[in-house]
């Protein structure tokens, strides 16, 4: 109540409303200061929140061109991964065919080799069994001829003659032989 009493003797009005002057110089004080920001405040802070906003945004851009690179690398790496398995593929499958035909060439060789080997020895033993049975013709008509020396008590030291003898005995001999491997 003693507010009351004081208000009264100000100038006894109302004690919710404060004086004109004050009011005057509170609105004037609102305008200068809303003025102030209004010039200066408020169009740096429209500065900064449109920095920040494009920053933010062109982030997003940065990023989502960034995201679209890298999944533009991502394709290229698995397309080249799927090229480079393909032609190690395609590698694997030649060096595989190539070491088929070499291996059919070497077989080819070790078999033209084993068969020149074996003709060769075929050759080797016909020559031999020529030779053994020149060899034993010679040795076989000697003892012949010694044989027969013996038997008929003279010697047949006409070498003309006994050579003429072996032979129609070897003749005789292989004779038989000829016609019985021929049935």
């Amino acid at each position: 109540m003693n507010a009351y009493i004081a208000a009264e003797e100000h100038g006894g009005g109302n004690i919710l409303l404060p004086p004109v002057a004050e009011i005057i110089v509170g609105v004037v004080a609102f305008a200068v200061i809303l003025f102030v920001l209004a010039k200066f405040v408020f169009p740096r802070m429209e500065e900064t929140f449109k920095a920040r906003v494009d920053a933010i945004e062109g982030g997003i851009a940065r990023a989502e061109t960034a995201q679209a690179e890298a999944n533009e690398l991502l394709e290229q790496y698995r397309a080249q991964l799927a090229e480079a398995r393909t032609e190690a593929a395609r590698i694997r499958d030649e060096a595989r065919a190539d070491a088929e035909a070499i291996r059919q060439d070497v077989l080819a060789k070790a078999r033209e080799e084993s068969d020149r080997i074996i003709a060769a020895g075929q050759e080797n033993l016909r020559t031999q069994r020529e030779q053994l049975v020149r060899e034993l013709r010679a040795e076989i008509g000697t003892l012949a001829v010694d044989l027969a020396g013996r038997i008929v008590g003279e010697s047949l030291a006409d070498e003309a003659r006994s050579r003429g003898t072996v032979e129609r005995f070897i003749a005789e001999i292989d004779a038989p032989t000829a016609s019985g491997s021929r049935r």
